[in-house]
């Protein structure tokens, strides 16, 4: 086994050489180096599944012809006993281990064994046993090879401790890490729970275009490109929320879709410029229907998926059982905003906009021109400052400025305040939904003023979108939407602090740039 040759000392280029020189001796055996196909009757998942609750009594009752297995894996450790070699392989998903003697495999895979390293595939055929220690094993009848490992596995120990090299070389991690692995597993239940749930409940599965002529539905930077037949910019899609609306109007009462958008904006550990989000529409219903609606989603996910609504969050907890706290963005401001220098925030100061500079001032927002005369948005930015890294438990924060909520209708009782909300957990965004405007004349005035904004320098205000507008001539009843950040939920059902660590392959610099 080349492998145990292998020095600390040694250079990853020297490694290299000797891995390619141990696939040249294979060769020379007679060994295909890339065989199309193996026969597999299982994978190492398979017999784990099968008979890993087997003991040796147990299996040893069983006939040989059986516990017959045909077995592919990857090599992830190579220990030499006496006359026996003993190799634990992977699928990816559970661990196995193969027992080889010479005396079970013959000359040409006792000699196919001496140039093997960690991380090459080969196929095992033999019968499930248990040694004297009580490890479920495969004793090899014949030894395959699949596939040559050029590059060494990171330290078994360690594993990928570089960051960087972490997200940018994923099929590495995935490799040597069962956490990653189980991260990304979790990620896939979360996913099909949510398909299983709408589509339980009667909702719909669309696609909309992820290539826009008009970039809505969010208050984003887009990413343009250019159709060359066409002759014409296109956005990718910032939101579906609009086409989405646009079917409820067509006749679907009940729309979802599990999402790709993309954002042209920064890079954090909540931010990716491309990002996954499930958006769900419900005709005849409004927010308090929706935010019901998202109790019942997130409580179940956590129950099936992880078996408890109590999830570790760090050092702390967050419960996800229902009822979730409502908190109006006011109250949310003046709770968190008792003990900023110069006195507490007030209720009356948030009802101007003297009043709010006055509170921002104390708070330590600065460039306060940049919120121009539009006292929502330095409402909103008040709370992002002192509410938002508070806000631990699962926390509706409703009764938004309607001037900072161009799609969503009114409180019935006050114009000014949108009935609309935003869930935050493990003090980040989760959620967002309102019940839908769905009056054309409405929408056309807000997008105007959308447009107006833009026109004094806020490039992520909406553009006017006057399809949208005439699709909503023709009636569209009454309805609620939301979007939820798929990528945000799978950090919280996986404990993890990067928005990173949750997608396979996250945007990276250039390798090499410097930039």
């Amino acid at each position: 086994m080349s492998e145990e040759t292998h020095s600390p000392e040694q250079s990853l280029a020297e490694q290299v050489v000797n891995r390619r020189a141990a696939r040249e001796r294979i060769a020379a055996l007679g060994h295909p180096l890339h065989p199309n196909r193996f026969p597999a009757t299982h994978l190492v998942s398979d017999v784990v599944g099968r008979w890993g609750g087997s003991d040796s009594a147990a299996l040893e009752a069983e006939p040989e012809e059986a516990r017959r297995v045909a077995l592919p894996g990857r090599i992830l450790a190579i220990r030499k006993m006496g006359k026996a070699v003993f190799l634990d392989l992977s699928d990816g998903l559970k661990r196995v281990q193969a027992y080889v003697r010479k005396d079970g495999v013959g000359d040409g895979g006792w000699a196919l064994l001496e140039n093997l390293d960690l991380g090459d595939h080969v196929g095992v055929t033999g019968t499930v046993f248990r040694t004297r220690t009580g490890e479920l094993s495969v004793k090899a009848g014949s030894l395959v090879f699949l596939a040559k490992c050029l590059r060494p596995l990171p330290d078994k120990w360690h594993g990928l401790t570089d960051i960087e090299i972490k997200y940018r070389q994923r099929y590495v991690d995935l490799i040597v890490s069962e956490e990653t692995r189980r991260t990304f597993e979790v990620r896939a239940r979360v996913v099909s729970y949510v398909r299983r749930f709408f589509d339980a409940r009667g909702f719909l599965e669309v696609e909309t275009p992820m290539m826009q002529l008009i970039a809505g539905g969010a208050a984003a930077r887009p990413f343009i490109t250019h159709h060359n037949a066409l002759d014409v910019d296109l956005y990718l899609r910032i939101a579906p929320e609009l086409y989405l609306k646009r079917l409820v109007t067509g006749g679907f009462p009940k729309v979802y879709e599990i999402n790709r958008n993309f954002r042209n904006e920064g890079i954090s550990t909540q931010h990716n410029p491309e990002f996954t989000m499930l958006e769900f529409y419900t005709a005849y219903a409004d927010a308090r229907d929706q935010m019901a609606l998202t109790e019942e989603l997130l409580a179940g996910a956590a129950r099936e998926i992880l078996g408890t609504t109590q999830l570790p969050w760090g050092e702390e907890t967050i419960s996800f059982e229902a009822p979730f706290r409502r908190l109006s963005m006011k109250d949310a401001v003046v709770e968190y905003g008792r003990d900023v220098p110069g006195g507490p925030i007030r209720p009356d100061e948030l009802g101007s906009l003297p009043g709010l500079k006055a509170a921002a001032g104390r708070a330590g927002v600065e460039s306060l021109e940049r919120f121009g005369d539009v006292p929502g948005k330095l409402l909103a930015e008040l709370f992002e400052t002192l509410a938002e890294p508070h806000l631990l438990q699962p926390t509706f924060v409703v009764d938004y400025p309607a001037e900072i909520s161009p799609l969503a209708k009114a409180r019935p009782d006050d114009p000014k305040t949108a009935d609309r909300f935003e869930l935050f957990v493990g003090r980040m965004e989760l959620a967002n939904g309102f019940s839908e405007l769905n009056d054309p004349d409405e929408q056309a005035e807000k997008f105007r003023a959308q447009v107006a904004q833009r026109a004094k320098g806020d490039d992520e205000a909406m553009l006017y979108d006057e399809d949208y507008v005439e699709a909503l001539s023709y009636g569209m009843p009454p309805t609620a939407g939301e979007g939820v950040g798929i990528d945000r939920l799978a950090m919280l059902f996986t404990n993890s602090r990067s928005i990173r660590d949750v997608i396979l392959f996250p945007l990276m610099r250039p390798k090499g740039t410097g930039r």
